[in-house]
């Protein structure tokens, strides 16, 4: 089942957003009228794909996508009838996909989605992979702190004092970042 939330304060574009994302095979059209009832739409009902106007009252299209996108992993195309450079350069900022210009065109809507979906999906992989290699930088430095700690205190080399590092992991069946942590937390 596929979900989208369409927020724009013309009823006429969010009748047509509507028709035409129903005609694209989306199941489930959520719409609201503002910034601040995007924010709590989205966050309740968790859509697929997000459409906000960029002026809206009470809040803006971006200020709104920003919040969204501080919660959810989701797509956020802005709806706009103009846009400047500054525009563009938030909309970048607070990870918005793709713009729709007003009046959109029927045929402009299906690449639209596809693209800010494909984009969406690898940018959170990119975002994901950046921290894993976080924590594996950091497993790496508590891993080598604890193997100098066992050398100058046991007197081991450096391959011993990892060999014996790897086998208490094995033995208690913990990771090598678990045993570094207890070894230093044990040694200080």
């Amino acid at each position: 089942m596929r979900k989208a939330l369409v927020c724009d304060d013309e009823p006429i574009i969010r009748i047509s957003l509507k028709n035409s994302l129903l005609g694209l095979g989306f199941d489930e059209i959520l719409e609201c009228t503002d910034g601040d009832q995007a924010v709590k739409t989205a966050l309740d009902s968790l859509p697929d794909i997000i459409f906000l106007d960029v002026a809206m009252p009470r809040m803006d299209g971006i200020s709104a996508a920003r919040e969204i996108r501080k919660k959810l992993k989701v797509p956020v195309l802005l709806l706009t009838a103009c846009f400047d450079r500054e525009t563009v350069a938030k909309a970048k900022e607070v990870g918005v996909a793709s713009f729709l210009t007003k009046p959109f065109r029927e045929q402009d809507l299906w690449p639209a989605i596809e693209l800010a979906c494909a984009h969406a999906d690898e940018v959170d992989a990119l975002r994901e992979e950046v921290e894993d290699l976080k924590d594996a930088i950091e497993s790496r430095k508590v891993i080598e702190k604890a193997k100098g700690l066992l050398m100058k205190s046991q007197g081991l080399t450096e391959p011993e004092a990892f060999r014996k590092m790897q086998k208490l992991a094995m033995d208690k069946r913990k990771s090598m970042r678990q045993i570094a942590d207890a070894i230093l937390l044990t040694q200080s």
